[in-house]
């Protein structure tokens, strides 16, 4: 059965420096963006903002509203601010 562990919301002291920049991407994108995208916007291979999406999304700072594509969430906005 698979876990069902509730999405946290993060705080700044989670979220390292290559963290905080995915989010200020995506909150300047503001649309659903691919990590190809957020990666060339924030200067960071990406294969490391793959990763780093993964686990921002698992901290309810990212959502994905389409496969492949990520948006930062209510919770990532309010981080950022």
């Amino acid at each position: 059965m698979p876990c069902k562990r509730k999405k946290k919301a993060g705080n700044k002291s989670e979220v390292d420096e290559v963290g905080m920049k995915i989010l200020k991407v995506l909150a300047e994108i503001n649309a659903p963006a691919r990590c190809g995208e957020i990666a060339k916007k924030a200067g960071i291979p990406t294969c490391r903002v793959t990763g780093k999406l993964r686990s921002l999304a698992n901290k309810g700072l990212v959502d994905k509203p389409e496969k492949g594509k990520y948006l930062i969430s209510e919770a990532g906005m309010m981080l950022i601010k």
